[in-house]
């Protein structure tokens, strides 16, 4: 009895941590590319946030700047934010880089 609560609690336990894994699996830039931002509206935040800055950096070094943390960051964001709003079915990394290609000029270079 005790045996098979334990092989139950060990399988709930080995599937969770299985489907946390591929949850959790880092995408390729090629799928990442592909993501509109209505798509990326609907994920979670934290993982918005990460393919978000995922993008940006392919983008930053791409264009040769980095994205910085402070307020030109903040600006970049709202860019990205303002240009989701305008067009919802635009992919995501499209108006990443537009805002950074716009934004080029007031970014450190690498």
């Amino acid at each position: 009895m005790i045996f098979g609560r334990f092989l139950s609690l060990a399988l709930v336990v080995a599937t969770a941590t299985t489907a946390y894994a591929q949850s959790s699996a880092p995408m390729s830039f090629e799928r990442a590319a592909y993501v509109t931002c209505r798509e990326a509206q609907a994920m979670q935040p934290d993982a918005r946030r990460a393919l978000a800055v995922y993008l940006a950096e392919h983008s930053a070094q791409f264009r040769g700047v980095t994205v910085p943390n402070d307020e030109r960051g903040a600006q970049l964001a709202q860019l990205v934010r303002g240009g989701c709003t305008l067009a919802p079915d635009a992919y995501l990394f499209t108006v990443i880089d537009r805002a950074i290609q716009a934004e080029r000029g007031k970014l450190s270079k690498r």
